[in-house]
């Protein structure tokens, strides 16, 4: 239950108020927004961020998804406020080499991170991290959820739908692989639950990011990839790669003609890529609340939704409390799933 749907039901259920009970309530509520207000005024560094460029951390090599929603946010930062949305590309080790960086940037609200769901998924697979993602940042707004959806070569992947392919890989084991972003990524772990509901065995072949191992796919050294729709859709609608299958129990308005893993029979076969934003630990409330304020302006903007449609993905609308509730959900979840898969680095 939102709290906002909690508020509403409490007044609802409360006992009838007098017009000076409600114009008191009413008194109460106004002078808290103004007290609220006259904080973030009363900080010159909040009233007047930002007054120079911004460095976001991407922990992913150019090309992937993390950049494919990171680049229209920065463009728009800039006719937003007039300042600059750097995109600080670190990749490696799964995402996890630049949030470690992250982690260590100053908390004065020109450092942030851009982190997605394989930040969930690290701490189960990579034991001796140097940071962690839920007590070194603070959580700012999710700003990205698309689905994840099973692409192929086709040269190298001859099958015309998601039966064929599924005869192909089972009567030949091991014959074909897939890539990842790296090792505890989701790409990794979609495909790892893939060939646990399928009863399959494919390859998995770690890169240092998406936007690597789509180059690869694309170019036939690779098979297949479980990537997240944000990076695969311009190469989809390309007709460089195929998709095959799209996870969760509905299709997607960016891919209407390619069937949901339930009409395919694997109804629990639900993956899909967040994104989120992050500040580094010590950021200030104010400071945080006046950042994700703009970043949800952000997400208004008519370009910016154009380019989530096109991708098949949904601005995040959750607060930061409950974004941070939802990353803590999510580091529980992959560490069942990384267990039952048996998943390990590569």
């Amino acid at each position: 239950m939102s709290e906002k749907t909690a508020v509403m039901q409490g007044w609802s259920a409360a006992a009838p108020m007098g017009r000076r009970d409600v114009l008191r309530t009413a008194g109460a509520a106004g002078l808290m927004l103004a007290g609220a207000g006259r904080a973030l005024a009363a900080d010159p560094a909040v009233a007047g961020w930002p007054s120079k460029p911004v460095t976001v951390v991407v922990p992913f090599p150019a090309g992937g998804g993390t950049d494919a929603f990171a680049r229209p946010l920065a463009a728009q930062f800039s006719k937003s406020t007039g300042k600059t949305l750097v995109i600080d590309n670190r990749g490696g080790a799964g995402g996890t080499v630049g949030a470690s960086i992250a982690a260590k940037q100053p908390h004065d609200g020109y450092y942030l991170f851009m982190g997605a769901v394989h930040h969930a998924i690290a701490p189960s697979m990579y034991p001796k991290l140097d940071y962690d993602i839920e007590k070194d940042f603070v959580p700012l707004a999710l700003l990205a959820n698309v689905p994840q959806v099973l692409v192929v070569n086709p040269k190298n992947v001859t099958a015309k739908n998601f039966k064929q392919f599924l005869e192909m890989v089972k009567a030949q084991p091991g014959k074909y692989n897939y890539a990842s972003a790296g090792s505890g990524t989701s790409h990794h772990l979609a495909g790892e639950l893939f060939k646990i509901q399928t009863n399959t065995f494919i390859t998995h072949i770690p890169y240092r990011g998406a936007g690597p191992a789509l180059q690869d796919l694309i170019s036939g050294n690779v098979d297949m990839m479980f990537d997240g729709l944000g990076s695969s859709a311009a190469h989809i609608k390309g007709g460089r790669i195929k998709p095959l299958l799209v996870s969760g129990s509905k299709r997607n308005p960016a891919l209407p003609d390619v069937p949901c893993a339930a009409e395919l029979g694997l109804p629990e076969y639900t993956v899909s890529t967040w994104y989120g934003l992050w500040a580094p630990k010590g950021t200030s409330p104010e400071m945080a609340a006046r950042i994700t304020e703009e970043f949800n302006k952000l997400g208004q903007a008519e370009e910016v939704k154009a380019v989530w449609a096109s991708n098949g993905a949904e601005f995040g609308t959750l607060s930061s409390q409950d974004f941070g509730k939802m990353v803590s959900n999510e580091v529980k979840r992959w560490a069942q799933v990384v267990k039952a898969s048996g998943a390990k680095l590569e």
